[in-house]
């Protein structure tokens, strides 16, 4: 081949391959292109849904002890300083407290910011005041504290800043630290390049990088952290695209949002917004000159230069950012000087609310997925409003924690387990509920998932059927044995003591939960009618009309059971469970607000005859065991499944509702009835919960007349023998309508209070003779 033709073939080939490399170089740079649009004209990040506790409103004469709001305080992320310095802090001085709240959008709209003074006395808030008019105020409303997030996949959480809200400082020294040039190149620096290769040849180490500011924001938000030249190659082109689509403010702004500034657990900080409230418990805006240092060296390495783990690596590098600060005069000598004096890393310890309740976070997650898609809840940035009550929270815990280990010293009750929901007696707001022994334990949740048997908690329908029909609490049922045919086999219930009690009054079989006049009574009412009652009370699992469901054959969650005592504690009104208050979008609109759903299922005067007879539970049935106070009364009903399986109590005081449960994970029997294992925990927190609480039926329908009957005949006893009781009767419905013994509710006169009275007298003279 000659040589002419051989030049030719070669500048042919070298032709061929430009061309072929121009074209895949073309739809490459495009491809980017597209990548980079389709990021930044969109959604640039994946937001998490933040949840929060419901608000802490304060009023002089509140029962609240110091220690408690000091706790409320830590948990909303307040941090300990004095003086005060910005929003989020507060200083404790005995029983006197200065606090700024931070402003919070509420669905009603924004609670500004406000200085408080609050002082206390004893467990009581005696005055709130603002410290700079010296006014005392009647109500306040903290900002709630965040208990939980539900993140995208990539556990990725940041709070996002608009351009305006970049502090001054924050954005000269990025630019002062990591790219001085940034104003004026097109996305890649020769003149970084050539200053860090020659800072990194005179130390004999790599001490400098090159890369831009518009590089590092390729690298987080594009591209994986491997390091070879194709790649490098990549970031350096799309950093050029970059530049060339969008402004310096708006890739500034998004690099301050996108940089990965620490771990928290799975969580990953990212942006400076939320790294500031992570490290230092303040908004950006209200950091320190020293602070601000801080963030803006751990840019080069946030495992390396965290405060809290290498103070001392960490106060090098501050100290260095400062001196270039100051060098490039975006310092003065004095801010300079004061910001090398202040403590690298200051803030207390402290442990905030965040995902600090898993089982509570699983159940709004559970509500909220009934509505909304999961894509929905994990990358919009939502802001769930709960109705967590923080302080009913920790009594729960401690109370099923305490109550197991104490338990738990048996033989039988090793790995025992519990699970507590506490709801508003009126409004059916869940506020607090327990899903294990552990608080901190995540997974299986007991009080949502564990479906067992309940046992005699199904009595209430029982016994409400027959109230329904016409039955009172003195018409006499038989407590004798019963055998009955189904199929080739038979069932033959026993009571638990394995005897027959013959005639009793149908309040008296409900207070000792007798199982042959409970049989009795649910066959002659026909099971149908029970199951019917049931469902109205609010269950929704399947129900089949097998006679061994009058005894409690039915599996249960804690939860569920909640649900049907949720409509006798609120008087016959069925009110759905609820663990949101609303649900707001991320930039401070209402999308959802869950009010209050009330539909009427029963008849009030029915279901105060039936909490009557469930307040003798208490006070001398099954549940009379536990030590209750005698200034408090209380409803509920115990239960025990087959085997000692299931430790049940359910119950409602003037303000609560109860439901506790305690059993094995294995499903193994226990030494534990109802009365001795969950109700020692539902008594502990009641009893602390409602220390001012009285009566459950606090206020009687006029339809309701009291009379006394005599416990040894269930008739009317005028004489008011030392063997009988006063019983309430649904008008046109007592024993005898003459008698003069007979009380209407709307008389000045209770005979029912004056009896309770005398009770509680003998009661407590025989405590002091035992």
């Amino acid at each position: 081949m000659s040589k002419s033709l051989l030049l030719k073939t070669i500048l042919v080939l070298i032709l061929v391959l430009a061309v072929v490399g121009g074209y895949h170089a073309f739809y490459f740079i495009e491809r980017l292109d597209k990548e980079i649009t389709e990021r930044f004209d969109g959604k640039k990040w994946q937001l998490p849904t933040i949840v929060y506790a419901r608000p802490l409103e304060l009023y002089p004469t509140m029962n609240l002890s110091p220690e408690l709001f000091e706790k409320e305080l830590q948990l909303a992320d307040y941090r300990k300083e004095n003086p005060v310095t910005a929003p989020g802090g507060y200083w404790r001085d005995a029983s006197h407290f200065t606090l700024t709240t931070r402003d919070f959008h509420f669905p009603g709209g924004v609670e500004r910011s406000t200085k408080l003074q609050i002082i206390f006395n004893g467990n009581r808030i005696d005055s709130l005041r603002s410290p700079e008019t010296g006014k005392e105020l009647s109500f306040i409303r903290l900002d709630p504290a965040k208990i939980g997030s539900f993140h995208p996949q990539i556990h990725e959480d940041r709070l996002v800043l608009r351009s305006p809200e970049i502090p001054h400082l924050l954005r000269q020294g990025l630019m002062a630290i990591e790219d001085k040039d940034f104003n004026s190149h097109l996305g890649v620096s020769p003149m970084a390049i050539a200053r860090a290769l020659t800072a990194n040849i005179t130390a004999g180490k790599t001490v400098q990088g090159g890369s831009t500011l518009t590089q590092q924001l390729v690298k987080n938000l594009f591209l994986d952290p491997e390091r070879t030249l194709s790649r490098k190659l990549t970031e350096a082109i799309m950093a050029i695209l970059l530049e060339l689509r969008y402004s310096k403010d708006e890739i500034l702004t998004a690099y301050v949002n996108e940089i990965f500034l620490g771990q928290d657990g799975a969580r990953a900080i990212h942006g400076f917004a939320l790294a500031s409230q992570f490290y230092f418990h303040m908004a950006l805006e209200d950091i320190s000159v020293g602070q601000m240092a801080t963030l803006i060296g751990m840019v080069k390495g946030p495992s390396a230069y965290d405060p809290r783990r290498h103070p001392d690596n960490c106060r090098n590098r501050r100290d260095l950012v400062l001196r270039l600060l100051w060098q490039d005069n975006l310092l003065s000598q004095s801010e300079y000087k004061s910001a090398l004096s202040e403590s690298i890393y200051d803030i207390d310890q402290q442990r905030n609310g965040l995902n600090r309740f898993p089982a509570y976070l699983d159940l709004v997650r559970m509500q909220l997925l009934s509505e909304y898609q999961k894509e929905d809840l994990q990358g919009n940035g939502f802001k769930i409003l709960t109705n967590l009550n923080p302080q009913i929270q920790w009594q729960i815990e401690k109370s099923l924690s305490d109550t197991a280990a104490t338990l738990s010293n048996s033989g039988k009750n090793k790995e025992l387990q519990g699970a507590v929901v506490i709801t508003g007696r009126e409004n059916g707001e869940v506020l607090g509920l327990a899903g294990g022994t552990n608080p901190l334990a995540s997974g299986f949740n007991r009080a949502i998932d564990a479906n067992r048997p309940i046992g005699s908690l199904v009595k209430p329908a029982v016994f409400l059927t027959a109230l329904e029909r016409g039955y009172t609490l003195a018409s006499p049922l038989s407590d004798t044995a019963i055998h009955i045919e189904d199929g080739d086999s038979g069932w033959s219930p026993q009571n638990y003591d394995k005897k027959e009690h013959g005639r009793t009054p149908l309040y008296l079989a409900l207070a000792k939960s007798y199982n042959l006049a409970t049989v009795r009574l649910g066959m002659d009412l026909e099971l149908e009618n029970v199951i019917s009652t049931l469902k109205e009370l609010g269950c929704t699992v399947p129900l089949r009309p097998y006679p061994s469901l009058l005894l409690g054959s039915i599996d249960m969650s804690p939860l569920q059971v909640s649900q049907l005592y949720q409509t006798l504690a609120s008087g016959g009104f069925h009110l759905p469970l609820r663990s949101i208050q609303s649900v707001i979008t991320p930039d401070n609109k209402l999308l959802t607000r869950y009010g209050l759903k009330v539909e009427q299922r029963f008849s009030p005067p029915v279901i105060q005859l039936l909490t009557h007879g469930l307040e003798r539970v208490v006070s001398e049935g099954t549940g009379s065991s536990y030590p209750f106070s005698s200034n408090h009364s209380y409803a509920g009903k115990t239960g025990t499944s087959d085997g000692l399986r299931d430790s049940w109590f359910a119950g409602f005081s003037s303000a609560y509702l109860a439901v506790v449960w305690m059993g094995r994970d294995d499903n193994k029997p226990t030494s534990l009835t109802g009365a001795s294992g969950a109700l020692r925990v539902w008594g502990n927190i009641m009893e602390r919960l409602d220390s001012d609480a009285g009566a459950p039926a606090t206020s009687l329908s006029q339809d309701i007349v009291w009379a006394r009957i005599s416990t040894d005949n269930h008739h009317e006893n005028s004489a008011r023998q030392y063997r009988s009781t006063l019983l309430p009767f649904i008008v046109g419905t007592e024993p005898n309508q003459n008698t003069a013994t007979r009380q209407s509710t709307a008389t000045g006169i209770n005979m029912k209070v004056i009896e309770d009275g005398a009770r509680n007298i003998f009661k407590t003279l025989n405590d002091l003779f035992q």
